[in-house]
């Protein structure tokens, strides 16, 4: 993304009146007989005395000290910034580098011209140096400054955000604590370095977005062969997925505007329709491109709705399992996700279409089931999952670990039926689950196949070795992990079971009947 001058002075102003401030402070310590140097020497001696008096506030005070050493926490900062890199966000990495290298730089260099002594209160651990601004404080500061900065770019969930922006307002206050009780600074030391350090943060952000670039100004354009430029888009939007749907919009047609697209047209989900209606309205309006903003179930109409019309799809996963998105490596960062959608490059995938007893026909993407894992999802509490995401499905697993195992039958390709007994049975469009774990390692959404997996652990602890076998994607089948493959699959049970598609409940049944449709439905990707 390029930065407008707006955006600029927003991170800008703020971080100038950091400066500013702290300039001010400066001053002022420098001089005798202040306002702020009375107001530290009347404050100085109390903490530090409290110190004196317990023992295990100086050893836990010690251990904050060495733990937050600056050093230490450019050490981990780097190592942040690899895993950012990593995980495609290169730029929000080098600005992560930027900030700490930046701060750690700069205490020393103001230390030396002011000059301050540290408190003469005798310290039980003496240090060298000069006292403003706190060396500690900088750094935490612009290390907690980073770690809010990124949860507002790049966390969707508004409780996880707020979380994290409290946990790191905590962390400074806690350090700073740290140096009075320790007696190696006065509180105008902890100030400055605060000032300092949220300042370099704020204008580092000015001047180096951290944000990914734009796909469109980063990379080449595509060949002739690619896809033709959106000019009409059409957007279709599950307004309860996102937490500030106005901002949403302005991002979104921000980078519409950017990528060359004339028109952008909004639909919006309800209760009642997940978004098969406006998917069709957006594709007789004669859109180049749906994007649907959602979760599984969203993607899903949509794709349904547009399949076979040659209508391409841009996913953006604004939900809590994102399959789809995640085997098609399309980023969970909304904006970068929004970015793949315009400007990516079409791919052909598979749909797989679904019927059965007491069901309408449907189809899914991901994948379909029976047994335990639908029933997962049927013990998974909505406001549990609104407040830690994903985790919810893991409680629900846990709890329902010994879902009791079932006879199936199965027959792939219209072969005879073959008889089995296991607690869930897959039919996998896609290989991965939650957190990447590759249940059907050699599953791919374009090769016209099917991919079913039973699994049967006897007992509780026979879980342990399926877990392993299924991360180290062992390919072996025996009566743990049974594996087939093929165009068309039919599983049926004597007794009616839980069944879900792509995550969503369906009404319990005897039989699943799904054939795959290739190449059926466009999706954007990246490039």
């Amino acid at each position: 993304m390029i930065q407008t001058r707006q955006q600029r002075w927003a991170t800008l102003a703020p971080a100038l009146v950091c400066f500013a401030l702290f300039a001010i402070l400066m001053v002022l310590v420098t001089g005798p007989g202040s306002l702020v140097t009375d107001l530290d020497h009347h404050v100085e001696l109390a903490p530090y005395r409290w110190t004196l008096d317990h023992s295990w506030i100086h050893h836990v005070a010690t251990a904050v000290s060495t733990a937050t050493q600056p050093n230490y926490v450019v050490l981990a900062g780097l190592v942040a910034a690899i895993a950012l890199a990593v995980r495609g966000l290169r730029r929000a990495g080098i600005w992560t580098v930027l900030v700490l290298a930046a701060a750690r730089g700069a205490y020393p260099l103001f230390k030396n011209v002011v000059e301050r002594p540290r408190p003469a209160l005798g310290a039980t651990d003496p240090i060298g140096g000069w006292s403003f601004p706190s060396g500690h404080v900088t750094e935490i500061s612009a290390a907690m400054g980073i770690v809010v900065v990124a949860a507002t770019l790049f966390i969707r969930r508004r409780s996880v955000r707020r979380l994290l922006v409290a946990l790191a307002a905590t962390v400074v206050v806690i350090v700073g604590l740290d140096r009075v009780l320790l007696g190696v600074h006065f509180v105008s030391d902890l100030v400055g370095g605060l000032l300092l350090g949220v300042g370099i943060t704020l204008l580092l952000m000015s001047v180096f977005d951290p944000r990914p670039r734009s796909i469109a100004l980063a990379q080449d354009a595509l060949s002739s062969t690619g896809p033709p430029r959106v000019r009409a888009l059409g957007v279709v939007l599950n307004p309860i997925k996102i937490d500030d749907p106005g901002g949403f919009h302005a991002m979104v047609e921000k980078i519409a505007a950017e990528s060359g697209v004339a028109e952008v047209t909004w639909w919006e989900t309800t209760a009642e329709d997940t978004g098969y209606r406006m998917a069709h309205e957006a594709a007789v309006s004669g859109v180049d491109l749906v994007i649907a903003i959602g979760g599984d179930g969203t993607i899903r109409a949509v794709c349904e709705e547009l399949a076979g019309t040659g209508v391409p799809v841009g996913i953006v996963p604004a939900g809590t399992g994102n399959l789809l998105a995640r085997n098609l490596s399309i980023p969970l960062y909304l904006r970068a996700a929004v970015d793949v959608a315009i400007n990516g490059q079409d791919r052909a995938i598979d749909l797989v279409r679904v019927s059965g007893d007491e069901m309408e026909d449907a189809t899914f993407l991901v994948m379909a089931g029976m047994g335990f894992d639908a029933a997962i999802m049927e013990g998974v509490n909505e406001d549990f999952k609104k407040h830690v995401g994903w985790l919810a499905y893991a409680w629900s697993a846990l709890k329902t670990l010994m879902f009791p195992a079932m006879r199936i039958e199965v027959s792939v390709d219209g072969e005879a039926f073959t008889r089995h007994r296991a607690r869930t049975v897959v039919i996998g469009n896609v290989g991965n689950l939650q957190a990447g774990m590759p249940l059907i390692p050699d599953a791919a959404i374009d090769d016209g196949q099917l991919d079913v997996v039973l699994l049967y652990p006897r007992r509780f602890l026979s879980w342990l070795p399926l877990a392993a076998r299924v991360l180290t994607k062992d390919k072996r089948t025996d009566e743990l992990i049974t594996r087939m493959k093929g165009r068309s699959v039919v599983v049926r049970t004597p007794t009616a079971a839980p069944r879900q598609l792509d995550g969503d409940l369906i009404e319990p049944g005897r039989e699943l009947r799904a054939e795959c449709d290739h190449g059926r439905v466009l999706v954007r990707v990246p490039r």
